[in-house]
């Protein structure tokens, strides 16, 4: 199980590799996208989009909005600074998908996708000592995709003879029902032609480190991150690389790339030694028990929060007693997840950093902060206890009704669906309504409104909604089929007073997805 994401990753890599064959060996419905350079953003976007419909449907793809959130506010930034910097155009940045997708394989890794997506392993968050070095990996793939080292990198694809290419095609439907015939498929030449296709050159990985890294220090972060993280590869990389750590062999270290990170941090005034991230160390840990919750994993988890080490720092501690909190959560052991969480919080208070520069980018981010932490896991144990209207109180400390992050929103939306007729059901209903409205994209919260309007009796809504989450995910044939059971309903019943415009929406936007769904079946002759 814990190798399915990884090769589904593989098996869309094939089908990237496909889209450069020459025009006589391609697939009905893969773009042709040409040489190099020359290959167009709408081209590169579409490919993604195809890309990323298989990642969404990977059964190790994960939804979880604490993580979605911290990987977001530590790329806000990025992409803020590339763009200043000139190293991102408008165009580009409107013409991508911009999509950060989580995966729960435990192998440390990251990788850019063609069109702008983002894959990140919780592997990877796991492992990082810091949000700067965090940081410094998504820099790191944010260049490749701003300097489109994939586009650039397909025209080498190009020489792969029709019958590799065959074979790939064979390959990359196998990796999708079972890898082991995928495994069986890609042998031998084929293989290593494929790994030889695949790999960013050293010209591309040397760009990728100096952008990133004129990225990471324009953005408010520790360059020291960069160093510290390729600190962590190389020691990977001399430990013997067991298949864990697949970052090293797509992006390989060598000790000129490591150098060169050492000389421009040297270039930086040098400021005190950091201070030891605890928000980070919370976010691992809650990476840990997500990517590894066997029950082995779990019992693992709650005994190191149950018998502390002498050797732990605040923030090391805090990780172990959150990881411990998740597992009992797991276990269905309410009174010891309470019991982790006191200390948790008892320690938290009295750990408070005192370094200015080393929460300098906590600060600029705006929501990076332990205490929203662990009101958010305080909610979370109160909803596994359904106590709702005590995680609405963890939500909204303040106790005034305003606009809530997305984590909170995510979890409020949960409590009021569970407390029907409860004051703040329209509020929660509303603040959806805006999310979807400003990121139609969120498949998570098109879900949760679907929900809050089918308890609130607005049916037809509620379709529109199921099918908005699918568009969301790129599942058009979902799409479809509640488009049409929205379009069933809104011919079949008494239209009230406004559904009359959401049944108009319905019929647009059905038209919308069986276009996409011929364009995907009948490509343009200028994709043939």
């Amino acid at each position: 199980m814990k190798h399915k994401y990884r090769q589904r990753f593989i098996s869309c890599l094939l089908l990237a590799a496909l889209v450069s064959a020459p025009a006589h060996a391609q697939p009905s419905g893969l773009p042709g996208l040409g040489d190099g350079e020359s290959i167009s953003l709408s081209a590169e976007r579409q490919l993604g989009d195809r890309i990323a419909r298989e990642l969404y449907r990977d059964p190790d793809y994960i939804e979880d909005p604490v993580l979605d959130e911290y990987i977001q506010l530590l790329w806000a930034p990025l992409v803020r600074a590339a763009a200043a910097r000139g190293e991102l155009s408008a165009e580009l940045q409107e013409r991508f998908a911009w999509r950060i997708l989580l995966g729960r394989d435990r192998s440390v890794n990251a990788f850019a996708l063609p069109g702008g997506y983002l894959g990140v392993h919780l592997g990877l968050i796991s492992v990082v000592g810091s949000h700067d070095e965090l940081a410094s990996v998504l820099a790191h793939e944010l260049s490749h995709v701003s300097q489109r080292h994939i586009a650039r990198g397909m025209s080498e694809q190009s020489r792969m003879t029709p019958w590799l290419v065959g074979a790939m095609i064979l390959g990359a439907l196998a990796a999708s029902k079972s890898p082991q015939s995928a495994q069986a498929l890609i042998v031998g030449g084929q293989a290593a032609a494929l790994q030889s296709q695949l790999s960013y050159s050293r010209d591309m990985e040397r760009e990728a480190d100096r952008v990133g890294y004129g990225i990471l220090v324009d953005a408010g972060y520790d360059p020291r991150g960069f160093v510290g993280m390729f600190g962590k590869l190389q020691q990977a990389a001399g430990l013997n690389d067991n298949g864990a750590f697949p970052y090293l062999r797509s992006h390989p270290l060598t000790s000129e790339r490591i150098a060169d990170m050492q000389a421009r941090q040297q270039l930086n005034t040098p400021g005190a030694v950091p201070a030891t991230d605890m928000a980070q160390a919370l976010m691992s840990a809650r990476a840990r028990v997500l990517s590894q919750n066997t029950p082995d994993a779990l019992k693992a988890w709650t005994q190191e929060a149950e018998q502390p080490s002498s050797q732990d720092g605040p923030a090391q501690r805090a990780g172990k007693l959150y990881a411990g909190t998740l597992a009992y959560l797991q276990q269905r052991n309410m009174p010891a997840a309470e019991r982790s969480l006191q200390q948790l919080r008892e320690l938290a208070n009295k750990s408070v950093p005192t370094n200015a520069s080393a929460v300098k980018a906590v600060d600029a981010n705006s929501g990076l902060s332990v205490a929203r932490w662990l009101r958010l896991l305080s909610a979370e144990v109160a909803m596994k206890q359904d106590k709702f209207q005590a995680a609405l109180q963890h939500l909204q400390p303040s106790g005034a009704v305003s606009d809530l992050a997305r984590p909170e929103l995510m979890a409020a939306a949960q409590a009021v669906q569970r407390l029907p007729g409860h004051a703040m059901q329209a509020e929660i209903t509303r603040q959806l309504r805006q999310r979807v409205f400003v990121a139609p994209h969120d498949a998570q919260a098109w879900n949760l409104l679907a929900s809050l309007l089918a308890v609130q009796g607005q049916a037809l809504a509620s379709l529109r909604a199921e099918a908005e989450a699918q568009v969301a995910r790129l599942d058009w044939e979902g799409a479809l089929d509640r488009f049409r059971a929205a379009q069933d309903l809104a011919k079949r019943s008494r239209l009230q007073a406004g559904e009359h415009i959401e049944a108009s929406i319905v019929d647009t936007r059905l038209r919308e997805v069986q276009a996409k769904l011929r364009a995907l079946i009948q490509p343009s002759p200028s994709q043939r």
